[in-house]
């Protein structure tokens, strides 16, 4: 659909400077940034701090994870002849 915006000269100049820069159009810089504004904003957009918590682990160490024939024992592997 073609519309026309009303854009101030200093951030129109802007837009034609990044737009040049990124090797694309105004139009499709300025959708790109509708969308983004759009998802940021969206309900069901993730935010990071609705994520759970990482898992945590206090304990030793049961394999030393700089030792690849170590840990395929520990994952029941049989691919420590593997390269």
């Amino acid at each position: 659909m073609k519309k026309t915006l009303n854009i101030d000269n200093t951030v129109r100049q802007r837009l034609r400077e990044e737009a040049v820069r990124r090797g694309t159009t105004m139009p499709a810089l300025v959708e790109a940034g509708l969308r983004r504004i759009l998802h940021e904003y969206s309900p069901y957009a993730t935010k990071p701090d609705s994520l759970p918590p990482l898992p945590s682990w206090r304990g030793d160490a049961m394999v030393d994870i700089s030792n690849r024939e170590d840990l395929y024992l520990a994952m029941g592997s049989d691919e420590i002849n593997r390269q």
